[in-house]
């Protein structure tokens, strides 16, 4: 159990007060996390890694020379913000762009998506990569589906080798791509964590027993099996983990991790990794730099998993290169991180958001004024639309689609009218809207909406005025981020569902020469028929999948208000009279 806080809800701020001042030679604050404490180096990529905090060292053990320039820090298993994603990739960035790298959770891919947009629109080259290393969560063959856990690190190590070593952000992006797609990890716990404050574990493992399969956000196991000896154990990650070797790994020379999940004690492990040695060297492998210890827990867990990276010679490199951090160090100091130390003003500076108005014109500022008003006219039409949306959700949901909505474009109405204030043009105007949307509105839809909004922002700009093709390609852009954060497909009774007919119709309609406004409004009856047509389909993802047969019959709350929404913007276009031409 945890049992030093003052108060639970603040634990992650106390612990980075005192891991701050601690290892004040490595890092420094920032607004969300910690980035080094001296600036990145000209021509060097930034690489940003993160997640929810209790995972010590990972993430912020793990920021320094050689290893990563910047740590996300969110409460505990809990994704952090867009918004503190952003603050800290913006820390970090030098001039030669930024990989932020996280594992493969719902809310980290989300809003770490949604702040390479954001940074993007600023102006700054930035990518995203998910690690997928757990072999429990997602059979072979769905590699793309599995979480990632302690292989976070072996793809955390060779991406930011790369990046010290000079390769630019394309080669860094490659570098995280190959060595995620070598490492391979299988995890058991012998008990579950307890947060700070409570009085019981997150999951339990019956006495005699251990979970296989194990994630590292307090979730238990997939199986579990009778508590075997270390040499029992051995054999079963072992066999696990080489079972699910990469198609086409033919190298025996392996780097290899026994982590320890918190709770177990570093002379239990060196126990196991004695026989794990064994067998992998029975079965022909060569093991290269291995470490045993904890790298990435789980709080107080108790059990351990193995990773192993099958390397060719460039994934060799990067693993043996030098590293020199607070949790983490590896060779000789070879990394001169010896420039300028950031100070206060420096944070603030970079951790800030470019001044909106700077990045405006007249034109871009008039179409910023449109746009708040549009929010205007959606906040109220959701206002009223409120009590039916949840009507509708309720049916096979928890009915909370109205409110999230209502929530939503209030918060996306304020900050559109505050940066119309600050001299914002139509592409920042969207992008603030899109930010507190997803803030406010809770859940998967209002990260949806916010990523749709940050995505049509980021293509209509903040000068000129926009023309057809520019706004079609925003909202294929909109439907694209949605695909690729929500991972939902068309049919899948989602939003999707009347976003993809409108796109697919505002797009036919501007190649064949239409006014956009005049295609938007057909458009709009397009995704309100595509939204009622969704009353024959099966919810295949979310949280209606498990009642999938009382919502057949009733609309998708999700659909229904994203049709709902275009037909209002439709209206305020031919109200007005004063859209972007």
């Amino acid at each position: 159990m945890t049992k030093l806080f003052n108060d639970p809800a603040r634990f992650t701020e106390d612990m980075l007060v005192g891991f701050l001042d601690a290892n004040s030679r490595y890092v420094a604050g920032v607004p969300g996390g910690v980035v080094r404490a001296h600036k990145t180096r000209p021509g060097k990529v930034a690489v940003v890694i993160g997640g929810g905090s209790g995972h010590y060292p990972a993430f912020c053990g793990t920021v320094g020379p050689g290893f990563a320039d910047g740590a996300v820090v969110g409460n505990i298993f809990t994704s952090p913000s867009t918004e503190e994603a952003a603050s800290v990739a913006r820390a970090a960035h030098g001039d030669a762009g930024v990989l932020l790298i996280t594992g493969n959770y719902a809310g980290d891919v989300m809003n770490f998506g949604l702040a390479v947009t954001a940074l993007r629109g600023e102006g700054v080259d930035a990518h995203y990569f998910a690690v997928t290393d757990d072999i429990a969560s997602a059979p072979k063959g769905e590699e793309a589906k599995r979480r990632g856990i302690a292989g976070d690190f072996t793809v955390f190590k060779c991406a930011s080798a790369a990046a010290e070593e000079g390769l630019d952000l394309a080669g860094v992006v490659r570098v995280a791509e190959a060595s995620n797609a070598a490492t391979r990890t299988l995890g058991v716990a012998f008990d579950g964590c307890t947060l700070p404050g409570a009085d019981h574990p997150l999951f339990t493992v019956p006495e005699g027993q251990m979970g296989v399969g194990l994630g590292i956000h307090g979730e238990p196991g997939v199986a579990e099996e009778a508590m075997p000896t270390a040499a029992g154990l051995a054999g079963t990650l072992v066999d696990g983990v080489l079972g699910d070797a990469p198609a086409g790994a033919a190298s025996k020379r392996i780097a290899v991790i026994l982590n320890g999940l918190g709770r177990t004690k570093y002379e239990e492990l060196f126990v196991v990794w004695g026989e794990v040695a064994r067998l992998l060297r029975d079965r022909g492998y060569e093991i290269v730099e291995p470490e045993v210890g904890e790298l990435v827990t789980s709080l107080d867990m108790a059990g351990c998993s193995l990773t192993v990276m099958w390397l060719d010679d460039e994934l060799e490199r990067y693993w043996r290169a030098p590293a020199d951090t607070p949790a983490y160090r590896k060779g000789a100091a070879a990394v001169d991180d010896s420039g300028d130390r950031r100070s206060d003003a420096d944070i603030r500076t970079a951790t800030a958001a470019p001044a909106v108005g700077e990045r405006s014109d007249d034109a871009g500022r008039d179409g910023g004024r449109t746009v708040a008003r549009i929010f205007e006219a959606l906040a109220a039409m959701l206002a009223d639309a409120e009590d039916e949306l949840g009507r509708i959700d309720a049916i096979a949901g928890d009915g909370d689609h109205g409110r999230g909505m209502v929530k939503g474009s209030a918060a996306a109405r304020a900050a559109a009218a505050n940066a119309v204030e600050q001299g914002a043009g139509q592409g920042s105007v969207l992008a603030a809207a899109g930010k507190e949307w997803a803030a406010k509105a809770g859940g998967t839809s209002g990260v949806l909406w916010g990523a749709l909004l940050s995505a049509l922002g980021t293509r209509l700009g903040d000068t000129g005025r926009p023309d057809a093709a520019t706004v079609a390609a925003g909202m294929r852009d909109g439907y694209d981020a949605l695909v690729q954060l929500g991972g939902a497909a068309p049919g899948d009774k989602t939003m999707l569902d009347a976003l993809l007919p409108f796109v697919e119709e505002l797009e036919r309609r501007v190649a064949d020469g239409e006014r956009w406004q005049q295609a938007w409004a057909v458009a709009a009856q397009t995704a309100e028929d595509a939204a009622r047509a969704t009353a024959d389909l099966r919810p295949r993802v979310g949280r209606a999948r498990p009642l999938a047969e009382r919502s057949i019959g009733t609309p998708d709350a999700g659909a229904t208000s994203l049709a709902m929404c275009a037909r209002t913007v439709a209206e305020s276009l031919t109200v007005k009279g004063d859209s972007p031409q």
